[in-house]
């Protein structure tokens, strides 16, 4: 058991609710994936539309913990507003604070997320901001008050994994009492045990769940991968050597050389 945000949960693996081939595959891939947090974004999944209602009673069916998004605001007022109206149609003072400053990259713009997520705790909520591994950024959220950081492992839905390890595994050092989650970037089950490798406390993953050719195996696959990932990190890994290193010396054994 580990605690995000004052919950108790069990797996390590939260899952985004985009860009799935069907709603009853959406359903399954969360139930397969054993995931008790699921992420929503109110701007671009309008709960008060009617067409929408059938994926909101899937959301509901899950009995999963949500975490609304922000996705697709470019601003700090916008990204207040859409806190807001989460807070009021969840009843939960969690909110994941995304905002981008660039259309083609998704890139959070460290400036307005800073803004946001100060004014965000003053109101009270539970501010998951998600952001690049720039440690001085990070740091900055960690000291107003974010103490969960989503941190990206490369570009939204890009699937290349986790590009700059050494940034990652330098915020797991230096952050030590953050709640680090590898949030983007992550395109197969590898990505996500190393991530829990690292020392991360947990990954969270969409697309390459979503647009796996069988999201349903795909996301039981993630969730082996995060907790093998895990139960190697806590178990101590070797650590790398430049020269080989016999297994079993010749010296001091019955068939040693003379």
């Amino acid at each position: 058991m580990w605690e995000l945000g004052g919950k108790s949960c069990q797996s390590r693996l939260l899952i985004g609710t985009a860009g799935y081939p069907s709603l009853e595959i959406l359903h399954q891939a969360v139930v397969a994936s054993k995931a008790e947090i699921v992420t929503v974004s109110l701007k671009r999944e309008d709960p008060t539309n009617r067409c929408g209602q059938r994926f909101w009673d899937i959301i509901n069916s899950l009995s999963s913990l949500v975490l609304p998004n922000t996705a697709g605001c470019r601003q700090a007022k916008e990204a207040i507003y859409i806190a807001e109206m989460a807070r009021e149609i969840f009843s939960t003072h969690w909110i994941k604070l995304e905002i981008s400053g660039d259309d083609m990259l998704l890139q959070p713009d460290p400036f307005e997320l800073l803004k946001a997520a100060r004014t965000l705790i003053e109101m009270g909520f539970e501010v998951f901001p998600f952001c690049t591994e720039d440690y001085i950024v990070c740091q900055k959220l960690y000291d107003l008050g974010c103490h969960i950081l989503m941190p990206w492992g490369a570009p939204i839905g890009s699937g290349k994994g986790l590009l700059n390890p050494f940034g990652l595994k330098l915020l797991r050092t230096r952050l030590p009492d953050a709640t680090l989650i590898v949030d983007a970037g992550i395109g197969s089950p590898m990505h996500a045990m190393q991530a829990l490798m690292l020392g991360y406390d947990a990954v969270l993953v969409n697309s390459a769940i979503a647009q796996a050719l069988d999201p349903v195996a795909m996301a039981s696959a993630f969730s082996l991968a995060v907790e093998s990932g895990y139960v190697a990190h806590q178990a101590g890994i070797m650590p790398e050597t430049d020269f080989a290193h016999a297994s079993t010396p010749l010296e001091q054994t019955y068939f040693g050389a003379r």
